[in-house]
């Protein structure tokens, strides 16, 4: 044996000393990663068995993640844990789990994981959305509920929706004016929601007509489709190396094309917008309103409120659109409340139940955000009996519970009259998240989807295009539809009172 060995060629004994250490790795790492159910004798939540080495359970992380996830939690329980490359993360799919992360682990889950376009975009980490938790953001919260999102703030703020809203009446009546059209209302919506929002906070509209404002909407799409924890990048330097760099750049270009877009409209500054506001107090409290801090404010606000209120407009529609009948009793609920000599405003959407009861029901089936922002535990704790360490990512499948037949009777359903009961099921949604963390802009987005929607059903009459919508859901942290919708749409009498 030792003559054959002399006698053999460097490369050749490499070779078969390599093999045998390489499958003794995989082995080990994968052994490794179905017998960490205990950690310091604490039980961690179950886990897939053979992650593979390196990236883990990575690769079992393919689109729609809510959907795979869901897939992972009928076989492993409602809660389990994942390796994603070097980085420990729990899939939380039940909504009594859900609540316990967010009553009796609050403060423990306030944290955000650190991923690279967040620390790009959002300033590092500077952001109402992914600040650590303590007195930084607690600051941005309290400046975001008193001088953004308050009642007073909304109610000053209202003439724009209302004006933007009637504006996508007036364009759709001219499409109209010859009898039925075919509409689509993707790039509809995204207009509305796109000016309405700019127009808050910046005093303009400039959807179709400024080259900037349409490379800005390309940077929010191509953010919210890398948002989240989709990126194998963020998890370990060897996935990253394998990356070669790339969602670093792509970060770094997005977050440059972003801070100069979002500066332009600081320094032109036009009166009784958000950020005509911010800069005044910004002359008193100058620690509390730097400009990063406004730009920062700004962000949030297009990000977060353009693609998440289009996107769920769409589907509101769309599921109108398969039910006729819903639709009908829709409508003559508003002519009844409002009827034909006015048209619907804000504060009338507090009357009108079974329209909001619409909303809330697209929520429940289509959340914008199906996993919500990702949160990280501060310090070990305990869910569901489970150890979960710190450091770990904690992602909530709101998608999931808002179809877990053990909640609701039969989940996969658009039934609207389910919250006749005062509401009674709602107290099971979680689409904007729970405890501090969640999103304080819940007020708004239910007044504006409320007078979109009421507005758009008193005004005209609505088809479908083939026999049935398609509901196909497509790519993106915010659940888009796969096909843009189209629909037959006609205007009813009140269109030619009030936009001839």
């Amino acid at each position: 044996m030792i003559d054959l060995l002399e006698g053999a060629s460097s490369p050749t004994i490499s070779y078969y000393l390599f093999l045998p250490l390489f499958f003794l790795s995989l082995t080990y790492l994968a052994l490794r990663s179905t017998t960490a159910g205990r950690r310091g004798g604490r039980k961690l939540p179950p886990s897939p068995p053979w992650g593979l080495p390196i990236v883990g359970h990575a690769s079992l992380m393919k689109p729609p993640i809510h959907r795979t996830l869901h897939a992972l939690a009928q076989r492993h329980g409602p809660i389990f844990s994942l390796r994603l490359g070097t980085r420990p993360a729990v899939v939380v799919s039940s909504a009594a789990l859900a609540e316990e992360c967010f009553t009796k682990n609050d403060v423990a889950f306030a944290n955000r994981p650190r991923f690279t376009m967040a620390r790009h975009i959002h300033y590092n980490y500077t952001t109402m959305t992914h600040a650590p938790y303590g007195g930084h953001w607690r600051n941005l919260r309290r400046i975001g509920s008193l001088e953004i999102f308050s009642a007073h703030r909304l109610a000053a703020s209202l003439p724009i929706r209302r004006e933007e809203v009637r504006r996508l009446v007036a364009k759709l009546a001219r499409r109209t004016d010859g009898g039925p059209a075919v509409v689509e209302m993707k790039s509809a919506f995204q207009e509305l929601t796109f000016d309405t929002m700019m127009r808050m906070v910046a005093g303009k509209r400039f959807y179709s007509d400024d080259e900037e404002a349409r490379g800005f909407r390309e940077v929010i799409k191509e953010v919210v489709a890398r948002g989240g924890a989709s990126n194998r990048a963020d998890f370990g330097a060897v996935l990253r190396w394998i990356d070669g760099g790339k969602l670093e750049r792509t970060a770094r270009e997005l977050a440059g094309r972003t801070d100069s877009f979002l500066q332009k409209l600081i320094e032109e500054r036009r009166r009784n917008t958000m950020i005509d506001h911010l800069l005044a107090m910004q002359e008193s409290e100058p620690e509390y309103y730097s400009d990063q801090i406004i730009k920062g404010l700004v962000m949030v606000m297009l990000l977060a409120g353009t693609d998440t209120l289009s996107v769920t407009l769409e589907w509101a529609l769309a599921n109108l659109l398969n039910h006729p009948n819903i639709l009908l009793k829709a409508r003559e609920e508003i002519d009844k409340q409002i009827g034909q000599e006015r048209l619907i405003d804000e504060p009338d959407i507090s009357n009108l139940t079974y329209l909001q009861n619409i909303i809330v029901e697209t929520l429940r089936l289509y959340p914008a955000g199906p996993l919500l922002v990702p949160h990280a535990s501060s310090e070990d704790c305990v869910v569901g009996g489970y150890h979960v360490p710190r450091d770990t990512i904690l992602l909530v499948n709101a998608w999931a519970i808002h179809r877990d037949p053990n909640l609701w009777d039969d989940p996969t359903s658009f039934i609207p009259e389910r919250y006749e009961n005062e509401g009674k099921e709602s107290y099971k949604m979680i689409p904007f998240g729970l405890g501090r963390r969640s999103c304080p802009g819940v007020g708004l987005a239910h007044r504006f989807m409320g007078l979109t929607l009421g507005i758009l059903i008193q005004c005209f009459e609505w088809e479908r295009v083939s026999e049935e919508v398609d509901m196909t859901e497509g790519k993106g942290a915010t659940m888009p539809r796969e096909k843009p919708l189209e629909a037959i749409c006609t205007s009813r009498p009140i269109v030619k009172n009030f936009f001839s």
